[in-house]
Protein backbone atom coordinates (compact mmCIF):
# COMPACT_ATOMS: atom_id res chain seq x y z
CA UNK A 1 0.00 0.00 0.00
CA UNK A 2 0.96 3.61 -0.39
CA UNK A 3 0.11 6.65 2.07
CA UNK A 4 -0.10 10.01 0.70
CA UNK A 5 0.69 13.10 3.44
CA UNK A 6 -0.53 16.18 1.91
CA UNK A 7 0.61 19.95 3.63
CA UNK A 8 0.54 23.08 2.64
CA UNK A 9 -3.06 24.42 2.44
CA UNK A 10 -3.85 27.78 3.90
CA UNK A 11 -5.52 31.13 3.47
CA UNK A 12 -4.49 33.70 0.61
CA UNK A 13 -4.98 36.39 -1.10
CA UNK A 14 -5.97 36.90 -4.78
CA UNK A 15 -2.57 37.11 -6.48
CA UNK A 16 -0.84 35.25 -3.82
CA UNK A 17 1.18 31.90 -3.45
CA UNK A 18 1.21 28.43 -2.27
CA UNK A 19 3.55 25.62 -2.47
CA UNK A 20 1.67 22.22 -1.77
CA UNK A 21 3.39 19.46 -0.70
CA UNK A 22 2.81 15.37 -0.75
CA UNK A 23 4.76 12.78 0.71
CA UNK A 24 4.40 9.04 -0.20
CA UNK A 25 5.71 6.22 2.22
CA UNK A 26 4.89 2.44 1.84
CA UNK A 27 4.82 0.86 -0.82
CA UNK A 28 7.09 3.27 -3.18
CA UNK A 29 8.89 1.74 -5.58
CA UNK A 30 6.45 0.82 -8.24
CA UNK A 31 5.00 4.72 -8.85
CA UNK A 32 4.28 5.35 -12.36
CA UNK A 33 2.64 8.88 -12.03
CA UNK A 34 1.90 11.54 -9.15
CA UNK A 35 -0.30 14.60 -9.34
CA UNK A 36 -3.21 16.97 -8.20
CA UNK A 37 -6.93 17.07 -8.07
CA UNK A 38 -8.90 19.34 -6.54
CA UNK A 39 -12.93 19.63 -5.87
CA UNK A 40 -14.67 22.83 -4.70
CA UNK A 41 -17.97 23.25 -2.75
CA UNK A 42 -20.38 22.32 -4.97
CA UNK A 43 -18.47 21.19 -7.75
CA UNK A 44 -17.28 17.90 -9.02
CA UNK A 45 -13.52 17.17 -8.57
CA UNK A 46 -11.31 18.28 -11.81
CA UNK A 47 -7.71 17.03 -12.60
CA UNK A 48 -4.73 19.32 -11.80
CA UNK A 49 -1.88 18.58 -12.67
CA UNK A 50 0.16 15.49 -13.49
CA UNK A 51 4.13 14.47 -13.52
CA UNK A 52 5.48 11.15 -14.78
CA UNK A 53 7.92 9.79 -11.91
CA UNK A 54 10.64 8.63 -13.59
CA UNK A 55 10.89 11.19 -16.81
CA UNK A 56 9.38 13.80 -14.93
CA UNK A 57 7.32 14.80 -17.97
CA UNK A 58 4.07 16.93 -16.48
CA UNK A 59 0.67 17.79 -17.77
CA UNK A 60 -1.71 20.73 -16.50
CA UNK A 61 -5.09 21.58 -16.39
CA UNK A 62 -6.18 24.67 -18.83
CA UNK A 63 -7.55 26.80 -16.34
CA UNK A 64 -3.83 26.25 -14.17
CA UNK A 65 -1.37 26.69 -16.53
CA UNK A 66 1.04 29.03 -16.84
CA UNK A 67 0.19 29.96 -12.90
CA UNK A 68 1.15 26.49 -11.28
CA UNK A 69 4.25 23.80 -11.60
CA UNK A 70 4.36 20.55 -10.58
CA UNK A 71 7.49 19.10 -9.49
CA UNK A 72 8.83 16.09 -7.77
CA UNK A 73 12.16 14.71 -5.74
CA UNK A 74 12.71 11.50 -5.96
CA UNK A 75 14.82 10.53 -2.91
CA UNK A 76 12.38 12.03 -0.72
CA UNK A 77 9.21 10.31 -2.57
CA UNK A 78 7.67 13.94 -2.97
CA UNK A 79 5.29 15.72 -5.35
CA UNK A 80 5.00 19.69 -4.93
CA UNK A 81 2.45 22.08 -6.53
CA UNK A 82 3.77 25.72 -6.62
CA UNK A 83 0.64 27.48 -7.06
CA UNK A 84 1.22 31.39 -8.36
CA UNK A 85 -1.13 34.11 -9.30
CA UNK A 86 -3.93 32.45 -7.06
CA UNK A 87 -7.50 33.22 -7.86
CA UNK A 88 -10.50 33.28 -5.69
CA UNK A 89 -11.67 30.37 -8.77
CA UNK A 90 -8.91 28.23 -6.98
CA UNK A 91 -10.45 27.58 -3.70
CA UNK A 92 -11.07 24.14 -3.03
CA UNK A 93 -9.65 20.81 -1.39
CA UNK A 94 -6.57 20.06 -3.15
CA UNK A 95 -6.04 16.25 -3.06
CA UNK A 96 -2.97 14.28 -3.98
CA UNK A 97 -2.68 10.98 -6.33
CA UNK A 98 -0.41 8.03 -6.96
CA UNK A 99 -0.92 5.68 -9.64
CA UNK A 100 1.35 2.38 -9.52
CA UNK A 101 2.56 1.03 -12.90
CA UNK A 102 -0.71 -2.05 -12.10
CA UNK A 103 -2.96 1.39 -12.55
CA UNK A 104 -3.58 0.95 -8.60
CA UNK A 105 -4.25 4.91 -7.39
CA UNK A 106 -3.73 5.82 -4.33
CA UNK A 107 -5.05 9.15 -2.64
CA UNK A 108 -4.38 11.99 -0.04
CA UNK A 109 -6.64 13.32 2.25
CA UNK A 110 -6.60 16.79 1.00
CA UNK A 111 -6.15 20.35 2.23
CA UNK A 112 -7.78 23.25 2.06
CA UNK A 113 -6.92 26.09 0.00
CA UNK A 114 -8.93 29.29 0.18
CA UNK A 115 -7.96 32.13 -2.15
CA UNK A 116 -9.71 35.42 -0.87
CA UNK A 117 -10.57 38.43 -3.18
Amino acid sequence: QVQLVESGGGVVQAGGSLRLSCVASGRTFSTALMGWFRQAPGKEREFVARIIWSGGSTYYANSVKGRFTISRHIAKNTVYLQMDSLKPEDTAIYSCYARESNSDTHWGQGTQVTVSS
